[in-house]
């Protein structure tokens, strides 16, 4: 049987996302790097969890290593943090460079080593999910090694489509989400994160953020799409009308669409 393999379930996505796998009868496997009443749950409803440190280069590949012996039809690789937050000449470079290998680096390194796994019988095409985030329209101040790195992703999700033509790979930007990550902006206060600190505030507001189920919803509907359709791409799950079959005809028609590329280029 294959298995579902998220790398950090113990992120809010990986929770949510491994709860309803578990829920529709899929097998899920997962690594953390702290334990919690949360992971208690999922290990008892059958989650197979692996200890790996995502900032740390041995521990993904011994998790890898171990992960290995699973088939998988999806890889979900949602390692991130914000950190460090403040303007690029203060920060400490050393945390910087740190947050690129976490935020980006790691998680290839996590698919390079995983890809062997793949089972190329699933429907469409085995599926990589991964999470981007702001700064692709726009100068996110305070945050450069996070929007940076999920930049890095968003042109690697192209790449790897291109290079890798029996798999999908999906990049998804999920917007305000409720979830453990923005801890970053609170601690670092106003004068470390600047205006986003009071928009993380107003923006996480129940009546504004995005619930964590549509982000469920939305990785479904990637993983039931056509190759043609998701892979390749940054899908955002508040702005892009996922799901619906016009987009659907739009988007294999147009190679170029939701995908990184200089504006106004003619």
């Amino acid at each position: 049987m294959s298995s579902r393999i998220i790398f950090s379930i113990s992120s809010d996505f990986g929770i949510a996302l491994a709860e309803d796998w578990l829920n529709k009868g899929f097998e899920v496997v997962g690594t953390y790097r702290t334990y919690s009443n949360e992971l208690n749950y999922l290990a008892k409803r059958g989650v197979k969890l692996f200890k790996c440190d995502c900032s740390d280069r041995k521990s993904i590949d011994e998790a890898c290593s171990l992960l290995k012996l699973s088939i998988w039809d999806v890889l979900c690789v949602a390692p991130a943090s914000l950190e460090p937050v403040g303007d690029f000449e203060k920060i400490d470079i050393n945390i910087w460079e740190e947050s690129i290998y976490l935020n980006f680096t790691s998680n290839m390194r996590i698919i390079h080593q995983m890809l062997p796994g793949r089972n190329l019988k699933f429907e469409n095409g085995p599926l990589v999910i991964l999470f981007a985030g702001g700064g692709t329209n726009s100068s996110t101040k305070n945050y450069s090694a996070y929007t940076v790195s999920k930049i890095a992703q968003i042109k690697m999700t192209e790449l790897l489509d291109a290079e890798i033509l029996d798999s999908r790979f999906t990049i998804i930007g999920p917007g305000w989400v409720k979830t453990k990550i923005h801890k970053s902006t609170i601690n670092a206060g106003e004068k470390l994160a600047g205006e986003n600190y009071k928009r993380t505030i107003d923006m996480l507001d129940k009546a504004n953020s995005v619930s964590i189920s549509k982000v469920v919803d939305c990785c479904n509907w990637v993983i039931k799409s056509e190759r043609q359709i998701v892979s390749g791409r940054n899908i955002s799950l508040v702005f892009d009308n996922w799901g619906d079959s016009i987009l659907d005809e739009q988007l294999k028609n147009d190679p170029d669409m939701y995908k990184l590329r200089r504006h106004r280029n003619n």
